[in-house]
């Protein structure tokens, strides 16, 4: 639980330090909605006097304000493509919320899930019960079993009066659209998409707006000599890496980073399949949050991923993916003249 916190690239943004689009609109508006909820957020807890009710039970007016999230959901879902700023907005939302650190929680929505595996369901309720905010980036549902799962749990904090915000590429409606029968859970779906209000962010991947192109991958050499050049650099042939990600759970692929100063790759080339593939997904995500820089020898990372996995119902993920590495790659390249 001390870990649930905003990663080290999000732990000093707030909503000033966003950069919202002038031609986009709904970023400057998501600015102004998620300062409202969390000024809403502050007070008791739900089970305590005086809770400030953000969202009330109270009937809709026919004229509510423009930059007001309006009576319902007890939540708020951030929707949009990569590279918008969300998992910011989240951090930011986390960090203006008035409660202390203990009373307020932030991870993936891998990491919850790996929560419960950690502690159980009851013990999960229990130890979340008592939060005035879960903050829950990548809100992503790729089986069966962690949609009964998180539905379950969402339900009972809500209940307990816990304030719930997400990031997705995907509607709450429509998630698991694409990757399982998500109509034999549409049950499931519909529960956790109405415990949400989802908020649109438009926009184009902030990450390369107005940036240069990423570097074209190097040699193997260079990525080998700058590897024993940099102190606390790893260096692993890219075959070997994926092979060893099969074998480690991915909620501690971030442990895998720890104390590591850039990620030094040769031998880089497409994912052979779709559950490889996946993994790497999550240790990118990783490797961002942490801001770890990476150097790579082989192909560029847009072509890491096939064609079928780009248009498949995994491809949000992938096109992630990309963006992350490929900033991560610029991160990298002032290490190559050191």
């Amino acid at each position: 639980m001390a870990e649930m916190v905003p990663p080290p690239r999000f732990d000093s943004v707030r909503f000033d330090t966003y950069d919202p689009d002038p031609a986009q609109p709904s970023q400057s508006e998501a600015v102004t909605v998620l300062s409202g909820f969390a000024a809403g957020l502050g007070g008791a807890h739900a089970s305590g006097a005086g809770r400030k009710r953000w969202f009330s039970r109270t009937p809709r007016t026919p004229r509510t304000p423009k930059n007001t999230v309006p009576t319902g959901p007890r939540g708020v879902y951030l929707d949009g493509g990569y590279g918008v700023g969300k998992t910011h907005l989240l951090a930011s939302l986390w960090h203006a919320t008035p409660a202390e650190p203990a009373l307020k929680a932030f991870g993936t929505f891998v990491e919850l899930t790996n929560l419960v595996g950690a502690l159980g369901f009851q013990q999960t309720v229990q130890t979340l019960g008592g939060h005035r905010l879960l903050c829950i980036d990548e809100f992503e549902l790729d089986d069966p079993g962690d949609t009964v799962l998180v539905s379950s749990l969402l339900s009972r904090l809500v209940e307990q009066g816990v304030a719930l915000a997400a990031t997705s590429n995907t509607l709450p409606g429509k998630l698991g659209e694409g990757r399982f029968a998500a109509a034999d859970f549409l049950r499931e779906i519909q529960g956790l998409s109405a415990h949400f209000r989802p908020l649109r962010i438009d926009g184009q991947d902030y990450r390369h707006r107005g940036l240069p192109e990423a570097p074209a991958p190097f040699s193997d050499e260079q990525v080998a000599k700058t590897a024993y050049a940099t102190e606390g650099a790893s260096l692993d042939d890219f075959p070997g890496l994926l092979e060893h990600l099969a074998k480690v759970h991915p909620s501690r692929y971030g442990a895998l980073t720890d104390g590591i100063t850039a990620v030094c790759l040769t031998d880089v080339g497409p994912v052979p399949d779709q559950s490889t593939a996946l993994r790497l997904v999550v240790l990118a995500d990783r490797l961002y949050d942490r801001e770890v820089p990476v150097l790579a020898a082989g192909v560029p990372f847009d072509k890491l991923f096939s064609d079928e996995m780009l248009n498949g119902g995994y491809r949000k993920k992938y096109f992630r993916a990309i963006s992350r590495l490929t900033a991560l790659a610029r991160d990298a390249k002032p290490l190559v003249s050191q």
